[in-house]
């Protein structure tokens, strides 16, 4: 099997400044095209150390690729290592960049300054593939000291997944790969303890090159992925389908997706398959909610609006939660959470209506401990709630308390469908 590093340099990343996305996007694009990605290495802007990793990463491995330090300025020294280490004497002028470094810095009203020109300027032991969304271009280094081929690719994040495209066809063109098969379903409403424990004989029983793994997240729930590494492409993914049919009979309502997705998106499918409409009354959530049901392309046409109700007065004013009710069950209840979800159902004219009202921290009550939520949903058939204590920080609570409303709403237009 053809196996990869991803290194990614700069000391911006190693103190936390900022977040590698780029090597999750190419660590997918190559697992789809049968290339194992072995590791994941941040280097900071030392170019000892630079050389010391890429040199060894190389003679192990077929392919290395690398994103960051290409840019103008004098701390991008990647160009320079690879140079060295690629056994280059100097340096050429690459036609094509050079002639989109013109294009880029025009459109952007900029001149062309000589650092900006020298972007283009690469060791001439590099082979090109043209960036066209940055400066810097895009390098290859094939044989290395006998070892395996290099990928430079800048670190800015678009740029970065705008040379995905052709780099793999590069990678495709030059290198064997054999069949890597990952197939996922989602789960909500099950401790990941819980669910391994319920589905332990159909794990036992997994054929010898099938493996389960289980990537929980607060908003998401847990993604099952089963994955097949090598042999014939199309009798694993039978296989893999007969297995994950069998799991999705154990698990039943738990499952809300056959593929890498979200709940915000199944209850959008839900939504438009009923032709039902959607609004939300929030309090402890603040808006998250919303958030994730209008983050899904198309939820216009079945989401109508939102009231953030963080104040009692909004939720007396606007929502009609009658204040006796509050005075008497307090703020974080059954009752307030129904009476919520009943109100912004009716302002708005929607076919249901989910609410919530909690205690995300750092304190709870002298009724609620905290990470306390009530979750409400009002429909056709009259509205239910259901609590939820959870023991996080407050980010993490206002996380899991949106999730689990969406959940709870979920189950119940599963149910009245």
């Amino acid at each position: 099997m053809i196996d990869a590093i991803i290194c990614t340099i700069g000391d911006e990343i190693l103190i936390g400044q900022v977040v590698d996305t780029n090597s999750a996007q190419l660590s997918q694009a190559l697992e789809e095209a049968g290339i194992h990605v072995k590791r994941m290495i941040s280097i900071g802007d030392n170019p000892e150390e630079i050389a010391s990793v890429l040199l060894e990463a190389l003679s192990r491995h077929a392919i290395v690729i690398t994103t960051g330090g290409l840019g103008p300025t004098k701390d991008d020294i990647t160009k320079a290592v690879l140079g060295q280490i690629s056994g280059s004497k100097g340096y050429v002028t690459h036609p094509g960049q050079l002639e989109m470094v013109h294009k880029i810095l025009a459109k952007r009203g900029l001149d062309a300054l000589p650092s900006n020109l020298a972007q283009a300027q690469v060791p001439d032991s590099a082979e090109v593939i043209v960036n066209k969304l940055g400066t810097a271009p895009i390098m290859v280094f094939r044989d290395v000291r006998g070892g395996g081929t290099l990928y430079a690719l800048p670190g800015v994040p678009h740029e970065a997944a705008g040379a995905i495209p052709d780099v793999m066809d590069d990678i495709l063109r030059h290198q064997p790969t054999e069949s890597i098969l990952h197939r996922n379903i989602m789960v909500y409403g099950i401790a990941e303890s819980a669910l391994s424990e319920r589905i332990a004989t159909w794990e036992d029983a997994l054929p010898a090159d099938m493996h389960l793994a289980y990537l929980p997240n607060p908003l998401t729930g847990i993604r099952l992925r089963l994955s097949v590494y090598g042999g014939e492409a199309d009798g694993n993914r039978r296989r893999v389908e007969e297995q994950m049919a069998a799991l999705k009979v154990l698990l039943g309502p738990l499952v809300y997706a056959d593929k890498d997705s979200d709940l915000e998106t199944s209850i959008g499918e839900l939504l438009k398959k009923s032709g039902k409409t959607l609004s939300a009354a929030e309090s402890c959530t603040g808006g998250e909610i919303a958030h994730l049901i209008t983050s899904v392309a198309g939820s216009s046409a079945y989401f109508l609006g939102s009231v953030t109700s963080y104040a009692v007065s909004v939720k007396e004013g606007v929502l009609g939660v009658p204040a006796e009710t509050i005075e008497r069950y307090g703020v974080v209840s059954s009752e307030v959470a129904a009476a919520m979800a009943e109100g912004v159902r009716r302002i708005t004219g929607s076919d249901y209506a989910v609410s919530t009202t909690g205690l995300a921290g750092p304190a709870g009550d002298e009724r609620n401990p905290v990470g306390t939520v009530w979750i409400g949903v009002a429909g056709p058939r009259g509205v239910r709630t259901v609590s939820y204590c959870f023991k996080n920080d407050r980010k993490r609570n206002i996380e899991r308390f949106a999730a689990s409303a969406l959940n709870f709403l979920r189950m119940i237009l599963l149910e009245e469908d």
